[in-house]
């Protein structure tokens, strides 16, 4: 019988959710998918804090609109849960027991003044600044008389001495680490909270979990998380840690520094499908350079193909793939984003004018009021335009401007009375019309626009190019 494969994400609901997360969720999703296995949603809230149970709303409604689902999580619940860690706390009590009870950890009393000046001990001798040991020898009249002086205990992890801690990281290889350079560290903390390295450890094995990704700044956490699982006789998760995701000026995109996140981008109007291809690319390659469907990005998912080096979230790239996206979407969804920006029952064939020209809902809302609004004034290239074309070219066009709009009939009576062609004559016209450069072909925009709209913009081109 094969070995369930089992991947998560874990994330904490103290912001909103940045895209460098949003990768990792569905990196994870991607892994476990590929493999045909679990993937779990596990809501990390035990810092009482800054936890937000809105976020844990908004978080949810990103991943699903991302095209992630789970199979078990807070509002799916299974005999592994409950799924949020501030539910979690009779196991990790009986956890804290089971390494008490084996003198793998022990309470320790030291003040953060104690422990500061320790630490700067350390450092004027040239030693790692790790914790000195102070209270894992204390017997219980020494626990007895501190506890005595008010003083609360945090529960240390009690690091075993002069070992080598080896395992095979899933992204980085091989990894070792000397035990003496990490020191026994707090997996409760003195309000009997649970530690973050401890819970996350803690709740994978409980639930099953065999394989994770996660951000290279877990790294220094895998040696001790992988210490509490043999101290409790579990087998924990296989690592992997990814190469951070890394904004335009290369600092490390974080929530906390208000960097881009997914609920912005939906704000925007991006879709799901660009957002997905592109960052599924953020740190992984694939063999075809080209859009790809979801089902698609699950077959080509590898760790082979995943990189060192960190990735680079560009703005650029986006777009591209939210061109691609926008190519393959439904007239229906682009309809909606002309919905109430153009008259009733003219949202297709609006769209059908400007698709190619439409990237985002703000688009869709210029061009409506291109078609069907005001425009401001001309400046910069389409000034010059109107300007080089001169007068003439607009009388002409008012002239020939025929009672129904018609774009082929106004193009002829140019054609003939200026002898012009090409860009000489699509330019000037295109820029009067429109007050743009560039843009939908105009015979597709013209029958969509009415007579006196026409009539009056050719009128102001007339006037400024005299």
């Amino acid at each position: 019988m094969p070995i369930p494969f089992v991947s998560r994400f874990a994330p904490s609901p103290t912001g909103a959710l940045h895209l460098g997360n949003a990768r990792t969720a569905l990196f994870n999703w991607l892994y476990a998918r590929r493999h045909s296995g679990r993937f779990v949603l596990r809501i990390e809230d035990t810092d009482r804090t800054r936890s937000d149970e809105s976020q844990v709303t908004s978080l949810m409604a990103e991943l699903r609109w991302l095209g992630l689902d789970w199979d078990a999580g807070p509002d799916r619940d299974d005999l592994a849960g409950p799924y949020r860690q501030s539910e979690r706390g009779p196991r990790y009590a009986a956890a804290f027991a089971a390494l008490e009870e084996r003198a793998a950890a022990y309470p320790c009393y030291c003040t953060g003044l104690e422990l500061e000046l320790a630490r700067r001990s350390a450092l004027a001798a040239g030693r790692p600044p790790r914790y000195p040991g102070t209270c894992a020898a204390l017997g219980s009249a020494a626990r007895a008389a501190r506890a005595g002086e008010g003083r609360v205990a945090t529960l240390r992890f009690r690091v075993p001495a002069g070992a080598t801690l080896a395992y095979d990281d899933l992204v980085r290889g091989p990894q070792r680490f000397a035990s003496d350079d990490l020191g026994d560290f707090v997996i409760r903390r003195a309000d009997g909270t649970a530690a973050f390295l401890f819970s996350n450890v803690v709740d994978d094995v409980a639930m099953g979990v065999t394989h994770v990704l996660r951000g290279e700044d877990h790294v220094a956490n895998t040696p001790r998380q992988r210490l509490i699982a043999a101290a409790l006789g579990a087998e924990p998760p296989r690592y992997g840690h990814l190469p951070l995701l890394v904004g335009e000026r290369g600092a490390p995109l974080s929530k906390r520094e208000g960097s881009t996140g997914l609920a912005l981008l939906r704000e925007e109007g991006y879709l799901p499908e660009a957002v997905a291809n592109l960052l599924a690319r953020l740190g992984h390659s694939y063999a075809e350079e080209g859009w790809l469907s979801t089902a698609a990005l699950i077959e080509g998912f590898e760790l082979a193909a995943l990189g060192r080096a960190p990735a680079l979230f560009d703005r650029a790239q986006l777009r591209h793939w939210q061109k691609e996206a926008v190519h393959r979407a439904s007239g229906e969804l682009l309809e909606g984003w002309a919905r109430g920006r153009v008259p009733t029952g003219q949202e297709a064939v609006f769209v059908a004018a400007v698709r190619a020209n439409l990237l985002l809902p703000a688009d869709a809302k210029d061009w409506a009021r291109i078609v069907y609004g005001e425009l401001p004034p001309p400046d910069g290239e389409v000034r010059e335009l109107i300007v080089a074309a001169g007068a003439s070219f607009f009388d002409v066009a008012l002239e020939g401007l025929p009672e129904r709009p018609d774009y082929a009939r106004l193009v002829a009576a140019l054609k003939e009375a200026t002898g012009r062609g090409g860009a000489a004559l699509f330019r000037p016209l295109r820029a009067a019309l429109t007050h743009r450069a560039d843009g939908p072909e105009l015979a597709a925009l013209l029958p969509l626009m009415r007579r006196e709209t026409l009539q009056a913009r050719l009128v102001q081109a007339r006037a400024l190019a005299a």
